[in-house]
């Protein structure tokens, strides 16, 4: 297994605090959005700390429960940069033809 960089383990912390900053926000207890969520407060834990390898889909269940997880899969949408549209124009066809 590759070892996590400086870079990554300091965004799985921030990461971590944001959620942890959100679920207190909506006054809600770690039992409370894990459950809601469906996993166990140490999975909670592990992803309000940064901590440990937690599959995506489990953070994904707890932003959902938070109401976020829409926003982040929006901040990642490359159509929303620049950078994103410009490679998209230049992928498309100049012409689109109809099949013969």
């Amino acid at each position: 297994m590759a070892r996590t960089s400086l870079r990554t383990r300091r965004d799985l912390v921030s990461l971590g605090d944001h959620v942890r900053t959100w679920r207190k926000i909506h006054g809600l207890t770690a039992q409370l959005v894990a459950d809601r969520a469906g996993i166990t407060r140490t999975t909670l834990r592990a992803i309000e700390t940064g901590t440990g390898t937690v599959s995506l889909e489990n953070t994904f269940a707890v932003l959902r429960v938070l109401g976020v997880a829409d926003a982040v899969v929006g901040a990642t949408d490359p159509l929303t940069t620049e950078m994103g549209r410009f490679h998209a124009e230049r992928a498309l066809p100049q012409r689109v033809r109809v099949p013969n």
